[in-house]
């Protein structure tokens, strides 16, 4: 392996270094003087390469050691092997020579610097495997990995998900030198991001592991305010992205979701409440369907009064009119409605916006701001000879829900190939068709409708016939009399455009006495005025606020996006409703407080979970008989009422009981980064309380470092550190340093343990202790630090620290033995010269 080509600029100041440094992230590095940066370079680890290295060696005034006031100050391209020389380091601050000296070898030490050691990326070796083989969630964040110019990427799943994309490699592999206290979410796991509304999965589901639905349902509201809706009708990316799947089965997320979405129900009365502070202002918003109630709970919570129109008898839009009702029963959507109703939105229905006296202008003048989610109604039609005798299979659906009287075919053919046909075609057969198929352009693998939706078509007898397009409907007296259908080679060009081709030689004609349209909808735009622009039948609005072109009036939802799934449209209903509180005044969140120390936001890993899973593995070619592979564990998912029962009407879909809903939760790994911080001197510094200072503040070495993608600190990309600050020594203090490694001159800690002890007598009046090597960030050991405090030294003294220091931890399947190695550090640097 060797260096790929950059430029080198070796700057003569902070500000030509900073000015070179402020490029987007990645595309500048900066070169302290160590092997570290050169030896990820040389192995790209990463997929991306910077274009320029920052040479920061011949910046004057950072590598002297030198006495400030009563501070001693380390300049950040200080050598490790002079900060382990300095006299006055060794007599003042022996800890940090101590650490200093333990860094590898003599020829890195003279090399590495200060500013390095604290700087430096993760060792995890998934991290820093040669060639970017592993992507993870600490490295790339949430993207999938980018290497197709590379061998080794590995071929994606069936369902299209990259393996190995938004996840920590090392959680679900070998991980005997990581974390034992936590991991850090470095980006969202696999599962949230998948999901279109970003919901904190993992964090719900622990909530529901600890039993707590009070506060699962308080995560889900923050970015789902119906998830009895979406447990029922969700496509559930999360769960094709589920880390899980590669070993056993991917969690039943969205049983759960129902679980929890069922409780919210029950207690919206002390979950969806009104806000205690209530504004003024006053939103309109256009529409009632997922978008639209999306926007005004969230506007509602903000404190704006919220007036929602609907043109339908009832609200909810196309989940109220579009979804079956044994897909999602109307008890649901009115318990919903109910609940908002409670919070004080108020629902005026049977108003149709542009016409019935409401216009936008009009709603203009009595509102601050006008939120169209009027979703797409009006079906497509097709351009071929007998057009005129197929019916909307929207609209059958439609006529189910409001209660009219509708009949079928005896045999039905259903175009399309998305979730609204399917539905059509289930519809059908329940309502008494004997035969009824769907035909779609798509292949089977690649038709839109979501696979649960295909397997319930399949088992209620529907014929699927993919690759066929309609060519002519035939007649007979005026009626329908069935369809001939033309082969679809393909439906979209090289470019991705919808370019459907046909071979003509291949046909076939299909009996049926009625055809049913089903192949997507547009919006009806009569109502949204002139001022506000609209393109190909949507309307035009910025994708993350939902603005649109006209002052105070925003859009999101399928009237935007075209069809889409109804969590696409809960999320842009979520982030139009934070645009207009902005635009209208609030949004005004506190400043963000800086963490203080020991503040390092810990995500408790799944360790029992963990635990299973490393029983579970692939079998080998030539598996042993007497060592079979173990057995993974098999997902809850919601029952669903008997085939035999299922009618148009009654709601197929049961809720988990409590005990269900845990036990599924309890197989979630909770996954994050927990490859550790390996820095030497942090520990040190922070025992020390020692001061980092850079270009742009001053930091507690605690609030120092972090665990975000690429990153092992809170620095900016155009930040540099300039100085290490030490505080003056207190009398009669005791300062020490211990490693544990497995090669004395060469390997980074598996642990090791700074304290400084402050004596009175035989007493210890106070102490700081840092662990290092054994979280996502050098630990503080406050619980350590209390329990030390007016104790003396005694075996019985180092034993108890040592149980009270890993009092928290949570080992994984494979580094349990890390948690003795604490505590047996621990005591002898208790016990030594005492």
């Amino acid at each position: 392996m060797t260096l790929r080509r950059f430029e080198l600029r070796r700057a003569a100041s902070l500000a030509e270094a900073l000015s070179a440094l402020a490029r987007p992230a990645g595309r500048a590095r900066a070169l302290a003087g160590g092997t570290d940066l050169l030896g990820t370079l040389k192995d790209s680890i990463h997929s991306a390469y910077p274009e320029l290295l920052v040479d920061l060696k011949r910046i004057p005034g950072l590598d002297s050691i030198k006495k400030v006031k009563n501070r001693v100050s380390i300049g950040s391209l200080t050598k490790l092997s002079e900060v382990a020389k300095d006299e006055m380091i060794r007599e003042r601050y022996p800890l940090l020579a101590a650490a200093a000296r333990s860094v590898a070898s003599p020829q890195i030490r003279n090399m590495a610097t200060v500013g390095g050691n604290l700087c430096q990326e993760p060792r995890c070796w998934y991290y820093r495997t040669p060639e970017d083989l592993f992507h993870c969630l600490r490295k790339g964040g949430d993207r999938p990995p980018s290497r197709s110019d590379r061998s080794g990427t590995p071929a994606p799943r069936p369902d299209g998900q990259t393996p190995g994309a938004g996840r920590c490699a090392a959680l679900l592999g070998d991980h005997r030198f990581h974390s034992v206290f936590g991991a850090a979410r470095a980006a969202d796991p696999a599962c949230a991001a998948a999901c279109p509304g970003r919901v904190e999965i993992p964090v719900h589901l622990e909530c529901v592991r600890k039993g707590d639905l009070t506060a699962a349902a308080r995560v889900v509201l923050e970015r789902n305010p119906m998830p009895a809706v979406t447990g029922r009708v969700c496509p559930h990316r999360c769960e094709a992205a589920c880390n899980r799947r590669d070993l056993d089965e991917a969690l039943a997320i969205r049983a759960v979701e129902l679980h929890v979405g069922s409780y919210v129900l029950q207690h919206a009365g002390a979950l969806m409440k009104a806000p205690a502070k209530a504004g003024k202002k006053r939103v309109a918003v256009v529409g009632s369907g997922p978008a639209g109630l999306s926007a005004a709970f969230y506007l509602r919570k903000a404190g704006h009064q919220v007036t929602v129109f609907e043109r339908m008898p009832e609200p909810g839009g196309m989940l109220a009119y579009g979804i079956p009702a044994y897909r999602l029963a109307p008890a649901v959507l009115r318990g919903l409605i109910k609940a908002y109703e409670r919070m004080g939105i108020e629902f005026r229905t049977g108003v149709s916006v542009g016409r019935d006296g409401v216009t936008l202008k009009s709603l203009k003048r009595r509102f601050q701001a006008v939120f169209f989610a009027t979703g797409a109604w009006e079906p497509k039609t097709l351009d071929l000879p007998g057009a005129e005798l197929m019916q909307s299979g929207l609209a059958l659906l439609r006529d189910v829900r409001l209660g009219r009287p509708v009949s079928v075919g005896r045999r039905v053919l259903v175009i399309g190939g998305g979730n609204v046909a399917l539905d059509v075609a289930v519809t059908a057969r329940r309502l008494g068709a004997a035969q009824v198929s769907a035909a779609c352009l798509e292949s089977r693998d690649t038709m839109p409708a979501f696979p649960d939706d295909i397997e319930r078509a399949l088992a209620e007898g529907i014929e699927l016939m993919p690759s066929w397009g309609p060519r002519k409907v035939l007649e007979s007296k005026g009626s329908v009399a069935g369809m001939e259908l033309v082969r679809c080679t393909s439906v979209f060009d090289q470019d991705g455009r919808f370019s459907p081709k046909f071979d003509p030689a291949v046909t076939q004609a299909l009996e049926a006495d009625q055809v049913l349209l089903a192949i997507g909808q547009t919006a009806d735009l009569s109502h949204v005025g002139r001022k506000v622009k609209t393109a190909r039948g949507l309307i035009v609005a910025d994708p993350e606020t939902g603005a649109t072109s006209q002052a105070g009036v925003f859009a999101g939802g399928d009237a935007v996006s075209g069809p889409a799934s109804v969590i696409e449209a809960i999320a842009a209903g979520r982030r139009a409703a934070s645009a207009i509180d902005r635009y209208l005044g609030g949004g005004r969140k506190p400043a963000s407080q800086a963490r203080d120390g020991g503040g390092f936001p810990f995500v408790a890993v799944n360790s029992q979970a963990l635990r299973k899973l490393a029983r579970v593995r692939a079998p080998a070619p030539a598996e042993s008989p007497a060592c079979p592979p173990a057995q993974g564990e098999r997902r809850t998912s919601s029952p669903e009422a008997p085939a035999s029962g299922r009618t148009l009407y009654a709601d197929e879909v049961r809720v988990l009981d409590p005990a269900s809903a845990q036990d599924e939760a309890r197989r979630c790994v909770n996954c994050a980064c927990v490859a550790v911080s390996s820095s030497d001197l942090g520990p040190a510094l922070i025992a020390l309380g020692a001061v980092i200072k850079t270009t742009k503040r001053r930091l507690s070495a605690e609030r120092f470092f972090d665990a975000k993608p690429s990153r092992a600190t809170i620095l900016d990309q155009d930040e540099l550190v300039t100085a290490v600050e030490l505080p003056r020594p207190r009398p009669k203090t005791r300062q020490d340093y211990l490693k544990f490694r497995l090669r004395r001159s060469i390997d980074f800690p598996i642990v090791s343990v700074a304290s400084v002890l402050e004596l009175e007598g035989v007493r210890i009046r106070s102490a700081r202790v840092a662990l290092g090597a054994v979280a996502p960030v050098p630990l503080r050991a406050r619980e350590v630090e209390e329990f030390l405090a007016g104790k003396t030294f005694s075996e019985e003294t180092a034993v108890k620290a040592g149980e009270v220091a890993v009092r928290g931890a949570c080992s994984l399947a494979k580094n349990a033995y890390k948690v003795q190695i604490i505590k047996a550090l621990l005591r002898k640097l208790l016990l030594t010269g005492a």
